[in-house]
């Protein structure tokens, strides 16, 4: 007989979940797993409801790459394999005094190849040109670890500012001039893979097609929150425990152990927002690291608009993003009953309006001024008259970590003062987006699982 060992995971949203699930799925017979969730419902920022008739329209993210192996790999494991589906085709855009849609070529907004970029009109012929001149300047150090940075220093203003900045902005709520380089690692790549971006990109093997990859996205067709209920079916039927409406308050050694609001427990994962972390870690100095995270909230405004009032100019596009330098509050709209094919009906279409970013705050405001900009900027950029049948906010406070420059050296100090049955998982420390979350989940199992587990005999 071994005494079986007690982890407590404080948070259940998809860090969380994934943390409980590997730590039970590696130790069935050594380790107890309880997740302790503060709100009522498992998730975090993933959330799905009705909306328009339509029986499952996500609130929060609506996908997950399914390029990186962590969160495909994760639903085949929970069953959602013969689920899961793809966004339809369809191009995106970028809105400056017009629709221009994104050129080929790109990496997340940073040109690998001259010649395509010199066919969009989103760039001025000034602004090509001094693109062009990338080829010729010196190696740019990345010290700064700042994207915008090192993108304006390679590619000039314009291409930062409505190409790289409303790329990395939409999916990070970022103002990319504060933003780690390192932390986006298809960048950083191409940063230190050569002295030049575009030299660099003509060594570098072409990238896959869909046909021979497979889709960029991939989600439950129910929703992202089928993965959340999937996760907590296998977290019961693994053994495990979930307890939500559970804010925790209080963490404290207890000798080799933890007491955690009066409970005992050998090892804790705190797969919260580093806010809430700052709160519970005993370390004055570890919770001022953990506090030194800044966050962006936003505010996710569904509406579903008449099929008659759409033109047929907008049909087949994904969406569109809009640049700092010509923002209001709307950052992107994704033409969501485009995007799904789930989502499709004949007589409306849903549009997914995201406002706020870094810098950009929103939630001071009210919801009929919310309502308001969403409507009236998305019609203005769209050239239509909205009249929207039908509308959702949903508000996200701190919605997105904002990785600071040398975030990554941050972390890596903060995890080497954490004691070794103490660990953090979560958008905050390893990477934002549905696969970095269950990575880092997974991360920190396997680091308390080697630490904490017994050897059965």
């Amino acid at each position: 007989m071994t005494e079986r060992r007690r982890v407590a995971v404080v948070g259940g949203g998809i860090a969380g979940l994934s943390a409980a699930h590997a730590l039970l799925s590696a130790h069935p017979d050594t380790i107890d797993v309880v997740v302790l969730e503060a709100q009522s419902t498992l998730g975090g920022k993933i959330r799905t409801s009705p909306f328009a008739g339509l029986a499952a329209v996500d609130e929060g993210p609506d996908a997950f790459l399914a390029r990186v192996p962590w969160a495909t790999q994760w639903a085949h494991r929970l069953g959602l394999g013969d689920q899961l589906v793809s966004p339809a085709s369809g191009t995106a855009a970028v809105w400056w005094d017009g629709m221009h849609r994104i050129p080929d070529g790109l990496v997340l907004g940073l040109p690998t190849d001259i010649g395509k970029l010199a066919r969009t009109r989103l760039i001025s012929w000034r602004g090509k040109l001094r693109a062009a001149t990338e080829v010729l300047r010196p190696r740019t150090s990345i010290e700064a670890d700042s994207i915008g940075a090192f993108v304006r220093a390679r590619f000039g203003d314009e291409v930062h500012e409505r190409l790289v900045d409303p790329l990395v902005g939409s999916i990070y709520a970022a103002d990319t001039d504060r933003f780690s380089l390192t932390a986006v690692p298809q960048l950083h790549d191409l940063a230190v893979s050569s002295r030049s971006v575009l030299v660099g990109a003509r060594s570098r093997p072409a990238p896959p097609s869909v046909a021979t990859a497979g889709p960029v996205f991939y989600a439950p067709s129910g929703g992202m929150s089928q993965f959340v209920e999937a996760a907590g079916r296998a977290i019961a039927d693994l053994g495990g425990t979930v307890r939500t409406g559970a804010p925790c308050s209080l963490l404290e050694p207890d000798g080799a152990r933890w007491r955690l609001d009066g409970e005992v427990f050998d090892a804790v994962v705190l797969a919260c927002p580093a806010t809430q972390a700052a709160r519970l870690v005993p370390d004055p100095a570890t919770a001022a690291m953990l506090d030194s995270i800044e966050y962006a909230d936003v505010i996710m405004v569904t509406i579903a608009v008449p099929a008659e009032r759409w033109p047929d100019r907008l049909r087949g596009m994904s969406g569109y993003l809009v640049p700092k330098p010509v923002q209001r509050l709307v950052t992107a709209v994704s033409f969501g009953s485009q995007k799904w094919p789930q989502w499709q009906r004949d007589d409306e279409v849903v549009l997914r309006i995201s406002l706020g970013r870094d810098g950009r705050p929103v939630l001071h405001l009210t919801d009929q001024q919310i309502l308001d900009a969403a409507i009236t900027e998305t019609g203005e950029h769209l050239g239509i008259s909205l009249a929207p049948t039908a509308t959702r906010i949903t508000p996200w406070q701190r919605a997105f970590p904002q990785y600071r420059p040398h975030h990554h050296r941050m972390v890596a100090d903060l995890e080497a003062r954490l004691p070794a049955t103490l660990a953090v998982a979560g958008a905050s420390y390893h990477g934002i987006g549905i696969p970095a979350c269950i990575r880092s989940g997974q991360r920190a199992a396997e680091v308390l699982g080697q630490t904490v587990a017994p050897v059965v005999q």
